[in-house]
């Protein structure tokens, strides 16, 4: 698609945005970047080996209110002020966005068999109105019950359990959180540590709390009272808001005692439809780029899907549903469907091209047939070759008419997950 990833959050994100990356990749950003909006552009240590939540203590200095945190993965078309006004609407600890789980019908370059990973779900559990977020434990921490604590069940009888939700990881977090999580370096992950937290300390008041401290001997208990996230919440802003809250909180039948007993609140926004997809395995890049299309005509009504710079012999056998780079060069009586071409590509005569994702100066000569797969920089495909559900990488060649099918043929240094 001819864009960074970051491309597409910058358009939800038309405010202040750091960045928290690798060397490598800033260096590209600031070659290829051609956005009004400058980010700020932090690099972590090459040598690094840090959690979501060792990102966010790096550049704490920076943090001075509430913040948003995307990963630099996420593609969607929300509209991000759903999450953000659940957010400031209930005054919560946090808000965060999941989409409901989609199977891809398309079989995964590389992958030889029918057969998927079987994933360990997530167990969500939110209340009636589907917004405030009561339970959440991934099924590789429980055991075979599934518990549920009495003053949970005290204030909300009636939990609806979800098992096909995805985290979109898009987390919206009080600023007395991210002060918290700087104090707490035993938290590494935002998604597997934090969040469980924070939902659970829902349903813990921060008397109790103390009083349970209290019977604690001194050291230990001055360690637990840091470290707990009640130490953090500013006392002002629970007695300011609460009044606020409660009245918005009265209109939709919430309890007087959620707003004032409940100091740490957390919301989610379940997205039902559109498009939501975290770039992470081979198997989603590939879904998001044949759903993109959609997305950058919409952000970038102006940009044609095929580049004014782009030679196109037989342009009727280019799909509407295809992205062509600049400077490529497209043979006659070749049909290109549901791919996206990079730059600088040459497709020469009778070739057909279907469901795939060709990355720059990638050469595919008379003949050719390629089918759902990946083809990475500078792969030369020689004549008459057939390749079906592949992954290709950089600058390798298939020999003239061979047949691969399901097959992974990259360098030893160019690992990727599948």
């Amino acid at each position: 698609m001819n864009k960074f990833l970051l491309f597409f959050l910058f358009f939800f994100c038309p405010i202040e945005v750091i960045v928290v990356t690798t060397r490598d990749v800033q260096k590209a950003l600031c070659a290829e970047f051609k956005m009004k909006m400058k980010p700020d552009i932090v690099c972590i240590p090459d040598d690094a080996d840090m959690g979501t939540a060792d990102s966010l203590r790096y550049i704490y200095p920076k943090l001075k209110t509430d913040v948003l945190v995307l990963s630099c993965d996420l593609i969607t078309d929300v509209a991000l002020h759903e999450v953000v006004d659940l957010f400031r609407a209930y005054d919560a600890s946090l808000a965060m966005l999941m989409r409901k789980g989609q199977d891809s019908l398309e079989p995964v370059p590389g992958q030889k068999g029918k057969k998927k990973a079987v994933e360990q779900r997530d167990f969500i559990g939110v209340d009636s109105t589907g917004k405030r977020l009561l339970f959440m434990a991934n099924e590789a921490d429980l055991d075979e019950e599934l518990v549920i604590k009495g003053s949970i069940l005290q204030k909300y009888p009636r939990i609806r359990f979800h098992t096909d939700l995805v985290d979109a990881h898009l987390y919206c977090l009080k600023k007395y959180v991210v002060d918290f999580l700087m104090e707490n370096g035993s938290i590494t992950s935002i998604r597997s540590e934090l969040i469980p937290y924070l939902v659970r300390k829902q349903f813990s008041s921060a008397s109790s709390q103390q009083g349970q401290e209290e019977k604690e001997e001194d050291l230990k208990k001055k360690e637990l009272k840091s470290l707990d996230i009640y130490s953090f919440i500013k006392e002002a802003n629970t007695l300011n808001l609460a009044p606020y809250d409660a009245c918005w909180n009265a209109c939709r039948g919430d309890r007087w005692e959620d707003v004032s007993r409940s100091q740490v609140r957390c919301y989610v926004h379940i997205m039902k439809e559109g498009l939501c997809s975290r770039v992470s395995t081979l198997g989603l890049y590939m879904e998001a780029n044949r759903q993109v299309p959609k997305l950058l005509s919409a952000l970038c009504p102006e940009e044609p899907l095929v580049h004014s710079s782009a030679q196109i012999v037989s342009k009727h056998l280019v799909g509407v549903d295809s992205l062509i780079g600049p400077e490529t060069q497209i043979g006659e009586k070749s049909s290109i469907k549901r791919s996206v071409i990079g730059s600088s590509c040459l497709i020469k005569d009778r070739v057909t091209i279907t469901n795939c994702l060709l990355m720059n100066s990638v050469t595919v000569e008379e003949g050719s047939n390629i089918q759902g797969s990946v083809i990475c920089n500078n792969a030369v495909i020689e004549k008459g070759a057939d390749i079906k559900d592949c992954l290709i990488g950089s600058g390798q060649r298939i020999e003239a008419k061979a047949k691969r099918v399901n097959e992974v043929i990259v360098g030893s240094d160019q690992l990727m997950e599948i």
